[in-house]
């Protein structure tokens, strides 16, 4: 079985794909505590809460897989190029050093193959041995029922893997991705959510299919902050319900606040449950999440699509397994 290294694992959503493609992890580093007790419960217990800048000599991997926070580099976020923690993709470095690996897998946002941190990896990583590509892929071409699109840099010493063709020409939908969820939340298997009260529960009642703060704008124009008029057309998505018949938008780790993005449920008045949203990211069902809600949500919104995860996974087997 092909070995792995997991840096900034998180609840292991990558080394779910990976593992379905015949890989094993016989270390994950997580800064996360809840994140570390996800990814032993739901994977294997070889995940630490460790702090990725120290490197475990002892450790060998036929390959390194990395998932460095994305905020920096994000057109979501500040894309700030002096955030600190754009640096820690460095850290990959002396891993590589170390543990000796064929072939390694960085996943972030697209701006990331832009940024002078992925030029340096791969100026040090040539020194090495390994040639350097890099694929920008649509987690909605692969089965996925999200549009979420991520660049995965690889580096490896014994060839490099042939992009992964489009599976899904007629996407996966929000409606598929539900199907056989009960439309009001219950404790059973996380189907759970925050429900709205006050302000926000009227707005969300007038939103229509489809709709989102505009029509709360147009409707009931009492309900609205002034800011929301004076930002406009801006940010059209936030208070916004999830279209039953299309891939959703890319569930990041708030998905549970419809301030944050179009993270009303179709048709009812509240927000996607924790079980929704690991649906959206491919997340099996039988898996359980450690921590508080705003925790599962952080996990499920900061992995990877695990359908994406293993078509990356069997395009790199391939370099192994010919």
């Amino acid at each position: 079985m092909i070995t792995t290294i997991d840096l900034f694992a998180g609840a292991g959503l990558m080394t779910e794909g990976f593992r379905q493609s015949g890989f094993r992890s016989i270390f994950a580093a997580e800064a996360d505590h809840r994140a570390v007790a996800s990814f032993n419960k739901n994977i294997e217990n070889v995940a630490r809460v460790w702090d990725v800048r120290k490197v475990d000599a002892s450790l060998q991997s036929q390959v390194i897989l990395a998932g460095p926070p994305c905020q920096g580099f994000s057109t979501l976020g500040k894309r700030d190029s002096n955030d600190e923690r754009n640096k820690l993709s460095l850290t990959v470095l002396p891993w590589i050093k170390s543990a000796n690996p064929s072939v390694v897998v960085i996943e972030n946002v697209p701006q990331f193959v832009e940024s002078i941190y992925w030029k340096r990896i791969k100026r040090a990583a040539k020194r090495e041995g390994y040639e350097s590509c890099h694929w920008i892929l649509n987690a909605a071409d692969f089965g996925v029922p999200q549009r979420r699109i991520r660049a995965f840099c690889i580096l490896s010493r014994i060839g490099l893997p042939t992009q992964p063709e489009p599976t899904h020409e007629i996407p996966v939908t929000v409606r598929q991705a539900f199907s056989g969820l009960s439309c009001n939340p219950t404790d059973l298997n996380q189907h759970i959510a925050p429900m709205p009260k006050g302000v926000a529960y009227e707005r969300i009642k007038i939103i229509p299919p489809n709709g989102d703060k505009r029509d709360v704008l147009r409707l009931a124009a009492h309900l609205c902050p002034p800011s929301w008029e004076k930002i406009g057309a801006q940010a059209v998505d936030v208070w916004g319900r999830m279209n039953f018949d299309e891939p959703s938008n890319t569930v990041r780790c708030s998905f549970q606040n419809p301030s944050k993005g179009r993270y009303l449920h179709p048709a009812e008045n509240r927000v996607i449950t924790i079980r929704e949203g690991a649906r959206l990211q491919g997340v099996p069902d039988e898996w359980v999440f450690v921590g508080d809600r705003t925790s599962m949500a952080r996990q499920i919104g900061n992995g990877v699509p695990v359908p994406l995860a293993k078509v990356v996974a069997n395009s790199i087997r391939r370099l192994f397994i010919p």
